[in-house]
């Protein structure tokens, strides 16, 4: 009797055992599965993923047919990344000598061709100077009276540029809040009662107290359909600084051919905080942006008839305004 109990004692051992083996073999390949089916999603979302980074390069530069209706929308930055120091001392000499040398350097020269009339020459239109180069599509726009001209000013003071292109068969838009009447129009050249901010117009403000309409640059060329600037003249009297970060953060730039920017160095500029170095550092930030964005300097007139001042003091006998254009490697003309 004892022996039989010892073998069904082992027999319900060897069960158990058994069982405890199948249940550890079936957990194992329980676990292999589930490993190998998140593999397969995990590579079917990568390939979801690439397709539609596909899909949506290829509608940034599909044709021009289409590109309206296969345009992205891309998300607006909240604010620019900002520049190392020049030196670790933070110093605003350092921060000085290094945007003063940036600006005073072109990196790509711009060849008039032997095509291109005499009229164009620096001489006629003073220190704003255009990249008629054949390299880049300035030059065959303005010869098939294709090219479109924004200019951004406060009052005009040399319209010279903008005449000129006009007459050359550009269509010229200038926006001046100074003007009386709401719009004038003279040939290709039209002038809008409108300033041109980089902030919404306050919604508590009524209209009627505005001297003129307040619209973003990217609020302007919607509303007027235009998807391309081929020159884009800032002469906003220390304003620039705030205009030029609004076309970064709302990314405007790549629908821009030419920047020609004066830039006003006397003090920080309408809505520039900081200490002095924090200003200077600020305002290099905001030309790498450009240089980011695929433009490269290829023009700087230091005006030798404005004050020698850099925020209130003297450095390096530097003049209080220069003139810069920038010209964007890769504009691709639509139309």
């Amino acid at each position: 009797m004892n022996v039989l109990r010892s073998c069904k004692k082992r027999l319900s051992v060897c069960l158990l055992l058994r069982m405890c083996l199948l249940l550890s073999l079936l957990c194992v390949c329980v676990h292999v599965y589930m490993e190998l089916e998140g593999l397969r999603l995990q590579k079917q979302t990568s390939h979801h993923r690439i397709s539609t980074t596909a899909t949506d390069a290829a509608s940034d530069t599909g044709s021009t047919c289409c590109s309206v209706l296969k345009h992205h929308r891309r998300i607006p930055k909240w604010k620019i990344e900002l520049e190392p120091w020049a030196a670790e001392t933070g110093s605003l000499q350092e921060e000085a000598d290094r945007f003063l040398r940036y600006i005073s350097t072109p990196q790509v020269s711009c060849e008039r061709p032997a095509s291109v009339p005499p009229v164009f020459d620096a001489e006629h239109h003073g220190s704003w100077v255009l990249c008629l180069d054949r390299r880049f599509s300035l030059a065959q726009r303005i010869a098939s009276k294709h090219c479109r001209v924004y200019s951004l000013r406060l009052g005009a003071e040399n319209e010279t540029l903008e005449r000129l292109l006009a007459g050359s068969g550009c269509e010229v838009h200038c926006f001046d809040p100074s003007i009386r009447r709401a719009h004038l129009q003279d040939a290709n050249m039209w002038i809008h009662r409108l300033s041109v901010d980089w902030r919404d117009p306050n919604p508590a403000v009524p209209i009627q107290r505005l001297h003129s309409g307040t619209k973003k640059l990217a609020a302007i060329l919607n509303h007027f359909g235009h998807r391309q600037v081929d020159v884009l003249k800032v002469d906003l009297e220390s304003a620039e600084w705030k205009i030029l970060e609004n076309l970064i953060l709302e990314q405007v730039l790549d629908s821009i051919g030419l920047v020609l920017l004066e830039l006003h160095l006397h003090w920080a500029g309408f809505e520039v905080g900081g200490d002095e170095p924090s200003v200077v550092r600020y305002w290099f930030s905001l030309l790498k942006e450009l240089e980011r964005s695929h433009f490269r300097l290829y023009h700087s007139y230091s005006d030798p008839s404005k004050p020698r001042l850099f925020l209130h003091r003297n450095f390096q006998n530097a003049s209080s305004s220069f003139i810069l254009g920038w010209v964007n490697t890769q504009f691709m003309p639509q139309g």
